[in-house]
């Protein structure tokens, strides 16, 4: 057993998985980190979109603090910054940049940033967008934790100046994920908060399907979807669906759909988190496809790729239960064995403790807060 290390995290939220993708990949992390031991301090902003939506406000298994604003990041937490282990920052922190340039100024032991978005991000770097990370700050980072892993580590290393760029993918926790026994209700579902570029190929891949199979019932759960959309009448509606209901969401339905945004699939190599907790349920997916994912879960074997609306008729026409069971059965093998919170934590770990800590770059324009 390695010595427990003393982790201060800022992220885009731990209390709320409202419309976002972080909080349940948060959870797992930092469960798995508890389970080894460890303690962490997660800093989350107290925005109003969020602390309205708060499915975990007091969390078990790591210290949970609230802040305001950077000032007041800054006013009650910089000791603990200071003398933090490691301290890691996550995509999307509100004010990131310099969020980023004062926990520099801090010089903590380790500071990485965790990319729950690398595709993303760099997508928005390349335009010229530094929303929550600015190209500059790239080289600053002991570590850079990628979503992503791949050829876009080498572009992180290579073209954007990361020091050492690490893959740390989402993961599930799988205490909490694993099939409810229920009866099936739906023949195909969807779990997404909505997006713009993902919608054509949901439209493709689940909604044409329902136009077509009239007889079959369709779910897609997920916030934000907008009012004009045409759903189908055998295309059932949720708005919301807190973590708590995912396992019984995937258990009810014969296959459930994972789609992809364009610039991670332009990436590759970037699994999602509901790749994993479906799995873990032992719901059979069919999946759009991108660069990696064969090497995830092999086509036939774990998963069912589709290119197009065909290719999810066919998959719900002709897979029989044992079809359907052998795939489920070979994905949560290859989950459980590699992608649970326990083992992202423990590669996690490993990287920190492999880190030799170095000064920080300054970083000339700037604005400085005195904590």
């Amino acid at each position: 057993m390695t010595k427990p290390l003393d982790i201060v995290i800022l992220g885009l939220s731990l209390s709320s998985s409202w419309g976002n993708g972080h909080a349940t990949t948060f959870r797992a992390l930092l469960r798995g980190l508890s389970q080894d031991g460890h303690r962490v301090l997660f800093l989350e902003r107290d925005v109003p979109w969020y602390a309205s939506q708060r499915d975990l406000p007091e969390p078990d298994f790591c210290e949970l603090q609230y802040y305001a604003s950077l000032e007041q990041l800054l006013s009650l937490y910089a000791d603990r910054i200071r003398s933090a282990d490691a301290v890691i920052i996550g995509s999307y922190v509100p004010e990131g940049v310099k969020v980023i340039d004062e926990v520099a100024a801090l010089s903590p032991p380790r500071l990485c940033f965790y990319d729950i978005d690398t595709p993303v991000t760099l997508a928005k770097l390349d335009r010229g967008d530094e929303e929550y990370l600015a190209r500059r700050q790239i080289p600053i980072f002991d570590a850079y934790f990628s979503f992503s892993g791949g050829e876009v580590l080498d572009r992180l290393e290579t073209d954007y100046g990361s020091r050492n760029a690490v893959a740390l993918y989402c993961s599930v926790d799988a205490s909490r994920y694993g099939n409810s026994g229920e009866a099936f209700e739906w023949e195909l579902g969807y779990l997404g908060t909505y997006s713009a570029d993902r919608q054509p190929t949901v439209d493709r891949l689940l909604v044409e399907v329902a136009r077509r199979m009239p007889e079959k019932r369709f779910v897609v759960a997920g916030p934000q979807y907008p009012d004009d959309i045409d759903w189908p009448q055998n295309v059932e509606r949720i708005d919301h669906l807190p973590p708590s209901e995912h396992p019984s969401f995937y258990s009810r339905q014969r296959f459930t759909l994972n789609v992809t945004r364009a610039d991670m699939i332009a990436a590759g190599w970037s699994p999602s988190v509901r790749l994993f907790e479906a799995a873990a349920c032992g719901t059979p997916i069919i999946s759009d496809y991108w660069r990696g994912l064969d090497e995830l879960l092999p086509h036939g074997q774990a998963i069912i790729i589709a290119h197009g609306t065909e290719d999810v008729v066919e998959a719900l026409s002709t897979a029989d239960d044992q079809k359907r069971a052998a795939i489920a059965a070979a994905a949560r093998e290859k989950v459980l064995q590699g992608h649970t919170g326990l083992a992202r934590s423990r590669e996690l770990v490993e990287a920190l403790q492999a880190l030799q800590p170095q000064a920080r770059v300054e970083q000339p324009d700037r604005q400085r807060i005195s904590a």
